[in-house]
């Protein structure tokens, strides 16, 4: 496996391969499998998150191909903008982040002024405020399409840094976690949002894992959605890789979104408080709690023999935790 991928350049940016260890208390706790988590929130630039790993590889095909300045964007308080605007900086290349509003109801004024949407701005990056859209990558063209005409040459990292190199990128997530482990784990749980994150792990599973299950949670309330746009990536990074890969088998389950994007519910706040109190594990209430929820919730129905291996991807976004009140989160402010 790592020489198919090995063949892609990176940047460098990310600290990798990213920790593995067992969450004995929670798998105590739960009475089920041996749960380990995936340390992908200790790729270590800007605070680390799992958009690094992706960025290493989109980042280092762009400046490649000649770009001069990079647009990508997210909400307010977007994991992977702010891991995009880190990467530019380190990079030493200019960023213009789109900034949509209107897709999560801020629940008070630190929403639009700390935890990331502060990172962004630290970082240096060049933001541009945009109403959200069903297709926010159409507004990151625009922003190209202006800095274009001013006479640069700009090169666009997709939103969710999702995009063929980018899952490309995050297959190697697959490779260390075989090199980490004695044998192979009987599943791997992850947020599933864009489609870049789930593409990635799926596309590693069925190169190097194939007896690994590879169990994305929609945390978009958009279960269709993600599932056609992590098939699209899967296509297009199988065509640079001169892979088949088996789309039928993408596994998206739905159920942990809650009312919508971004929007903590009972049982996530509850796999946020259980991390936090067992394990020291700061998760937050958009990603990797939502996709706790729905391994505790697996655990709980019996889908896994205790004898067995669980992967949990912790994929970042503690810096988001501070633009929510206290209170939102379920604990006292």
């Amino acid at each position: 496996m790592r020489g198919i991928l090995d063949a892609f350049p990176r940047m460098g940016i990310a600290h990798l391969p990213t920790p593995l260890h067992p969450l004995n208390n929670l798998s105590q706790h739960l009475g089920g499998p041996r749960i380990w988590v995936k340390r992908d929130d200790l790729t270590g630039l800007g605070t680390g998150g799992n958009k690094l790993r992706k960025i290493d590889y989109a980042l280092r095909d762009v400046l490649d191909a000649g770009a001069d300045c990079v647009v990508s964007g997210g909400v307010v308080q977007s994991n992977s903008a702010r891991q995009v605007a880190a990467a530019c900086a380190a990079a030493g290349i200019p960023c213009h982040l789109a900034v949509f509003e209107g897709r999560v109801e801020a629940g008070s004024e630190r929403y639009y002024t700390s935890g990331n949407a502060l990172l962004s701005d630290l970082f240096g990056a060049t933001k541009h405020p945009m109403p959200w859209s069903s297709d926010p990558n159409q507004a990151l063209k625009t922003i190209a399409s202006r800095l274009r005409a001013d006479g640069f040459d700009p090169a666009i990292l997709p939103y969710g840094v999702s995009s063929p190199m980018g899952a490309i990128g995050y297959a190697t997530l697959i490779a260390e976690i075989g090199e980490q482990m004695d044998r192979a784990p009987a599943a791997i749980i992850f947020a599933s949002g864009s489609g870049g994150t789930h593409a990635g792990i799926a596309m590693g599973c069925q190169i190097g894992l194939q007896q690994t299950q590879a169990i994305g949670f929609d945390i978009d309330a958009q279960p269709d959605r993600v599932r056609q746009d992590t098939a699209a990536i899967m296509l297009a990074a199988g065509k640079r890789l001169g892979w088949i890969f088996d789309l039928d088998a993408i596994d998206l389950r739905s159920g942990m979104a809650g009312p919508s994007y971004g929007v903590p519910h009972e049982k996530c706040l509850e796999a946020m408080r259980l991390a936090g109190r067992l394990e020291g594990l700061v998760l937050d209430p958009t990603y990797s709690a939502k996709s706790l929820a729905g391994l505790i919730s697996l655990v709980m129905d019996g889908t896994f023999d205790k004898a067995d291996d669980i992967v949990f991807v912790h994929t970042g976004g503690d810096a988001a935790i501070f633009a929510y009140e206290p209170s939102q989160l379920g604990l006292m402010g």
